[in-house]
């Protein structure tokens, strides 16, 4: 049986670290670093997602604001606000909640935020940096993997990773940070003609596609770690026999499970560790932003 890497234990103890490391701050600056989050619009998933961040700002002892917009906003009103944000002493991180309605230049909003500020890790600035191993924000969920797997005692110097899917948020980034850590690397996207030939000898295989059952048992390395990135929401008509009887429960009280886009029930009792989902990586995500957070107030501040 594969060790289970439990996120919401490295989550936490991340959130621990930083609260002590913010506690000091204030008592020697008189300064709490401050998050402020634009969300746009009434995206149900987004006003989770941004409650979700507010709540980890409380719980290390930040500063935090939500400036709200209404849907219909033109790219010109959120600029003007991050320009205010980019001025405030007071604010050391800026995010934007994504998606942004279809009228908005997202490319534009977010290189408006001053690299230093960038708490997402987007900012074409902050993305060359990566690329150049220079010191920057690194994009949440990627540096929350490296974590998960560090923090697990998983050797990456040297190792065969492969990483499934390429987006700016999870793979690419992931891939870098995997490159710096002295890993050899392979990426898989839509267009690889054999995704088996490429994970089946992966020593760490990180999975972002949102295909549920993309990984089969017989496409990943005995003993290997596999982290499950995905999330994909399953209702009850659509679940085989086997994740029914898993997760009755919340089928009985929800109607619906999560998953990941490992076939976990086959690949768990092969590999040698693994990520639930939920409580794998999920919780990471905001962990780290709040470390990105902790980490730009410290420079904004000339504390680093």
């Amino acid at each position: 049986m594969a060790i289970l890497i439990d996120g919401n234990k490295i989550s936490s103890d991340i959130k621990n670290e930083i609260k002590q490391e913010t506690e000091e701050i204030v008592r020697t600056k008189g300064i709490k670093p401050g998050l402020s989050v634009i969300l746009v619009g009434e995206n149900p998933a987004s006003k989770v997602y941004v409650s979700n961040k507010q709540k980890g700002c409380d719980e290390v002892g930040f500063a935090s604001e939500t400036i709200k917009m209404p849907e219909n906003v033109t790219t010109e009103d959120v600029l003007a606000q991050i320009d205010k944000l980019n001025k405030d002493k007071n604010t050391h991180g800026i995010l934007v909640q994504l998606p942004l309605p279809q009228q908005i230049d997202k490319n534009k909003v977010l290189e408006a935020i001053i690299p230093e500020k960038d708490v997402d890790g987007f900012h074409p600035v902050n993305m060359g940096k990566l690329v150049a191993q220079q010191d920057c924000l690194v994009p949440a969920t990627a540096a929350g993997i490296i974590q998960l797997l560090k923090r697990s005692g998983i050797n990456l110097k040297g190792s065969n990773a492969t990483m499934v899917g390429h987006s700016e948020i999870v793979g690419k980034p992931c891939t870098l940070l995997l490159l710096n850590e002295w890993a050899t690397v392979t990426i898989c996207h839509i267009e690889t003609r054999d995704l088996k030939m490429h994970t089946k000898d992966a020593d760490i295989l990180i999975v972002a596609t949102g295909v549920p059952y993309l990984i089969k048992e017989d496409m990943v390395k005995e003993g290997s770690a596999v982290i499950d990135v995905g999330i994909n929401r399953i209702t009850k008509e659509k679940a085989n026999p086997d994740l029914l009887e898993w997760r009755k429960s919340d089928f009985e009280t929800k109607g619906a499970t999560l998953i990941g886009d490992v076939d976990f029930l086959k690949v768990e009792p092969k590999v040698g560790y693994i990520t639930p989902v939920p409580g794998g990586v999920g919780p990471m995500t905001i962990a780290m932003l709040l470390l990105n957070t902790l980490k730009a107030a410290k420079k904004l501040m000339g504390i680093i």
